[in-house]
């Protein structure tokens, strides 16, 4: 039998920093979406209520890659008040030749965390501005501080403001960002007034109702809305969806259509349920266009795909691999 592969967070943080090499493979994610050469069955989600829990498993085989993950993604929003996390899990990686296990990725979401935020670059760099300098993030958790960050790898972002629904998290993650960043970070007293001055606006919540209004939008912005990958959460009013300057991009339109913000559009009657619109990966591969005007406003949809777990964790292992780091695990 093969060896095994087992590595830890640490050594996956280590090895997978955020950096313009994972925001690229994560691109090269969206494109084999686009392209065609992606198998991926539905998301498998589980729900535990009662303690603001969900898991979802996703997974994909993307067509030359010799490797396919399959992840398994706990959120449990009322962690933090416990001092824990509130994302953790583990991805595994199988050959794609003999479907054997080869590696056990313990990274308690790290990976989730660092492809989520890079395909947030991805979006903006497809469809910001390329004059775009001041970012808006609604949220304080982890993803947020990440999304940030991922934006400076595409913009020059000089600016940024932060909204959170509790103003101490808010005020301290802003202070937290503006030294690790070396860019003054603001906290905003509302979402208005967060997402008003900003070129790009991305939220990162896990909110059951919409935070970001139609009208809170100017001329000229971009959003990216990667909080909303369940069927209940939404963070984007739906009537944006429904206005003439806004260009809507999905990552996955088979899933924004079930969970993502289209989601609710269609169900409010704004969206007709079959109405075509473009893929994020068609964007990048020059299939479908994306930004046309300065003045339009764009959106991308994010609900998270297995295309981009595949992708990080067989980058990962590549990383892993080069470092000699991991340890070997004999069957």
């Amino acid at each position: 039998m093969p060896t095994i592969r087992i590595a830890t967070e640490a050594e996956l943080r280590a090895a997978v920093p955020l950096d313009r090499a994972a925001v690229a493979c994560v691109a090269d994610a969206f494109r084999a979406l686009a392209e065609g050469r992606v198998r991926m069955p539905p998301i498998l989600r589980l729900d535990i209520p009662e303690a603001r829990g969900e898991v979802d498993v996703k997974t994909a085989h993307i067509a030359g890659v010799l490797s396919f993950a399959i992840k398994i993604s706990p959120g449990f929003f009322d962690n933090p008040a416990l001092g824990l996390p509130s994302v953790n899990g583990l991805m595994t990686l199988f050959s794609a030749e003999t479907g054997l296990l080869e590696a056990v990725l313990l990274d308690n979401g790290y990976l989730t965390d660092i492809r989520t935020a890079a395909a947030g670059a991805v979006a903006a760099d497809a469809l910001a501005r390329p004059d775009a300098t001041r970012a808006a993030i609604i949220g304080a958790g982890a993803q947020a501080a990440l999304q940030l960050e991922a934006l400076t790898l595409v913009r020059p972002i000089a600016a940024a403001t932060l909204w959170a629904r509790d103003p101490a998290k808010a005020a301290a993650a802003a202070r937290a960002l503006s030294d690790r960043l070396a860019i003054p970070v603001a906290a905003a007293p509302s979402v208005e007034s967060a997402v008003a001055g900003a070129d790009i606006v991305v939220t990162t919540t896990p909110a059951e109702a919409p935070i970001v209004k139609s009208a809170h939008l100017r001329p000229g912005q971009h959003v990216t809305a990667m909080g909303s990958d369940a069927e209940h959460k939404t963070e984007i009013d739906p009537q944006a969806l429904a206005r003439a300057d806004l260009l809507y991009v999905a990552d996955s339109l088979a899933q924004t259509r079930r969970l993502g913000e289209l989601n609710h559009a269609v169900a409010a009657g704004l969206v007709g349920a079959d109405a075509a619109f473009p893929e994020l990966g068609a964007v990048l591969t020059g299939a479908a266009p994306g930004r046309t005007d300065p003045a339009q406003i764009t959106l991308c949809d994010l609900t998270g795909t297995g295309a981009q777990d595949t992708a990080i964790a067989t980058f990962a292992l590549r990383r892993l691999a080069a470092a000699g780091a991991g340890a070997p695990f004999e069957t």
